[in-house]
């Protein structure tokens, strides 16, 4: 039986669902929950895989000694793959529309060969100069593109109920392979060299994309125009999300890929730290879904506010180890700082769906249930769109913070600087997610708006 057949419609070519109903009960018990859990987890398997592609120069990059480049020049081999995975977040996030979530999986997850094999190429050759290495480690960047596919097109498969906790695991699946990389490279690089950090992970790539292939779906009700799509970008909520989430996941992304060379590059005695470096993004991601779970109950805006503090609250404990440079400390400090980091990426995602739900829902007079439907229809469609666009400029932390540590060791010797511009920055997202969805004003106006729950 095909899926079409078993959702109740006339099969289609290229597994294809034209009737996907998820925010009708019945057919979410009935059919919708099977195939969006199989799509769920196929959809991770991919995204973990881009971002261990997307991450991997985290680790390369400190074992490239022989090479003699400087503590900045290994920074911007590690900010680049960054700064190229967010800009291309933008075209990704429209591909599942035009072609297809399952078409686009497949083809994005086969992409991931280009930086799989030139990173072996560029490794293999002791002459390999500095620009080919940042030309090479750009390339990474395509990983960091999947994420904006694998959340817009996840997001259609999920009814507004069980979003938070669908977004989260598709999340944290893929940001799991920071930690994957970060724990699995040292080995591989030890028993095979570095080379093996990029072949390593060709058998599961086409793995990926033959699984995405057989067993995925693509949703017609998915399919959009992206002139239609781009409408969005002139939403001021979509750039308000977009400060938000650079200060969440785009500091989960820009910790996480720093920590192995700020480890050995302030406490160059304590290079066994490195090995231990994947934890900071294993809890990260394990932690997102909680920020998920917890913006479900509590409302994202809320539970973003209170997070913002901690993260400032972490980077002094940062700051505080370096200052004594005490390892344990600073280390201790440093997975607070991404955990924190974590839990606010959940929250921040969270708020997204519930925000145009809500503003495409303010239309609808009461008792219209023919316009609330419709009205839900493109409160998904808006959300799935400002999903990549806000998920593109917020991957930009990932470049930032990374460079903000390479200029400030740089020019000061030590991280101290680029500590104190990212608190500033967190105050000031602290005091945006108050006036924009906090304060008095906002919640007696726009409740569900304000507190962006569902």
């Amino acid at each position: 039986m095909t899926v079409t057949e078993a959702a109740g419609t006339a099969p289609a070519k290229g597994r294809w669902i034209s009737d996907w109903r998820p925010d009708d009960p019945g057919f979410w018990e009935g059919t919708g929950a099977r195939v969006a859990r199989r799509n769920l987890v196929l959809s991770i398997l991919a995204e973990h895989l881009g971002f261990t592609l997307w991450t991997v120069w985290s680790i390369v990059a400190v074992k490239l000694g022989a090479y003699r480049f400087s503590t900045d020049q290994l920074f911007w081999i590690v900010a680049l793959p960054n700064l190229v995975g967010s800009a291309l977040r933008v075209p990704y996030t429209f591909a599942p529309a035009v072609f297809g979530g399952r078409n686009w999986t497949v083809v994005s997850a086969l992409l991931l060969l280009v930086p799989a094999v030139l990173l072996a190429v560029a490794v293999g050759d002791s002459g390999t100069p500095y620009w080919a290495f940042l030309a090479i480690a750009a390339t990474a960047g395509l990983g960091g593109g999947n994420f904006a596919s694998s959340m817009a097109n996840i997001s259609y498969f999920y009814p507004q109920s069980r979003q938070g906790w669908a977004l989260g695991l598709n999340a944290a699946g893929g940001n799991i392979g920071v930690s994957s990389v970060q724990l699995l490279m040292p080995i591989v690089i030890g028993a095979f060299g570095l080379a093996a950090a990029g072949l390593f992970w060709v058998p599961f790539i086409l793995a990926a994309a033959v699984g995405a292939f057989a067993f995925m779906d693509n949703l017609t009700v998915a399919k959009n125009a992206p002139r239609e799509q781009l409408k969005i970008i002139g939403r001021g909520q979509t750039w308000i999300m977009s400060i938000l989430y650079i200060g969440t996941f785009g500091s989960f992304i820009g910790y996480s890929t720093a920590f192995p060379l700020l480890i050995k590059s302030q406490f160059p005695g304590e290079t066994s730290l490195v090995t231990y470096a994947f934890a900071g993004s294993l809890l990260g991601s394990l932690v997102r879904p909680l920020g998920g779970r917890l913006s479900d109950r509590l409302g994202g805006a809320r539970v973003t506010f209170v997070n913002f503090a901690a993260m400032a609250g972490a980077l002094f404990l940062v700051w505080s180890g370096l200052e004594a440079h005490s390892p344990g400390l600073f280390f201790g400090a440093y997975l607070l700082l991404i955990a924190t980091s974590g839990v606010g990426n959940g929250a921040t995602y969270r708020m997204i769906p519930a925000i145009f739900r809500a503003k495409a829902l303010a239309e609808v007079a009461p008792g219209d249930e023919d316009a609330r439907r419709e009205a839900l229809a493109t409160g998904r469609r808006d959300a799935s769109a400002a999903i990549g666009i806000i998920s593109a400029v917020g991957a930009f932390g990932g470049f930032f913070i990374n460079r903000g540590f390479g200029a400030s060791i740089a020019s000061t010797g030590g991280a101290g600087a680029a500590l104190m511009a990212f608190a500033a920055f967190y105050a000031g997202c602290l005091a945006l997610t108050w006036f924009c969805y906090l304060r008095t004003v906002g919640l007696r106006l726009a409740p569900s708006l304000a507190a962006a729950r569902p």
